[in-house]
């Protein structure tokens, strides 16, 4: 899938950035709280060592914050700015960074404004397609699975008529238990088997994720609160809660029913 590509790749170049910014101002990300903003990026992409930082003052920085436009008041504006003059003091590396760290730094600034970009225009169309396609709207019924999630997981499953039985469909997303046996010894902790398809896995935990924080899914809260109750530990009960998941996206699948519909 494009959008999962597109992240691996953001996630490369954001490990790649983290070396060179070490490499050039370290102190840089202690004055923002999201360094990976837009705004971040692009302040460290115009101001990139703390010598241009301090050559530039405070009052330039602050006019170069405002002038983004952005939909922050003129006091946290020069709030950052102060702050970004304080890192720019603090920072180790006053003199002495070479061109091609810049060269770097810019580059991988430049790559993940672009990736941001990217993720935000495939995002903007999965949420599109979610609404078109009828399975990704018949599992939206389940509270938890959102676009995102939804066009993960049917574009993972395919058609559902692939499958004859919900424990097939188990198997396929691997969270089927794998119980290692040799002689008289067989193990009583079953792990899941992880066989099948990784992201559809993912997918599924994050609906449980979502589905169990504030409730928002109650019969999947009851049964996850009930597996702990049975002394389960958290992980054994978030994966039976995937399980059940799998097993009621087979069902309202297979009858192109709406979740609450379901007896």
């Amino acid at each position: 899938m494009k959008y999962e590509t597109v992240t691996n790749l953001y996630i490369q170049a954001k490990l790649q950035f983290h070396t060179i910014l070490d490499q050039v101002f370290p102190e840089y990300r202690g004055h923002v709280g999201d360094l990976f903003s837009k705004v971040s990026l692009q302040i460290l992409k115009e101001f990139p060592t703390s010598e241009e930082v301090l050559r530039s003052g405070e009052a330039k920085i602050l006019e170069r914050i405002v002038g983004m436009r952005i939909k922050r008041s003129e006091g946290w504006a020069r709030e950052r700015a102060a702050k970004l003059i304080a890192s720019a003091e603090r920072n180790p590396f006053q003199q002495g960074v070479y061109q091609s760290q810049l060269f770097s730094l810019d580059m991988y600034i430049s790559m993940l404004l672009q990736y941001q970009e990217h993720l935000s225009c495939i995002e903007a169309e999965i949420d599109v397609l979610a609404e078109e396609i009828e399975e990704c709207k018949i599992i939206q019924s389940i509270p938890g699975i959102g676009g995102k999630i939804a066009a993960t997981i049917i574009s993972e499953i395919g058609e559902i008529y692939r499958f004859n039985h919900p424990k097939k469909l188990v198997a396929y997303a691997g969270i089927d238990p794998s119980v290692h046996s040799s002689g008289k010894f067989t193990t009583t902790i079953n792990h899941i088997t992880k066989r099948g398809s990784s992201r559809l896995r993912h997918a599924l935990y994050m609906a449980v994720l979502c589905g169990i924080r504030s409730s928002r899914n109650k019969k999947l809260k009851e049964y996850y609160d009930r597996k702990r109750n049975e002394g389960k530990p958290s992980k054994v009960a978030m994966i039976a809660c995937v399980n059940k998941l799998l097993h009621w996206i087979y069902a309202i699948l297979k009858r192109n029913e709406q979740f609450l519909d379901m007896a």
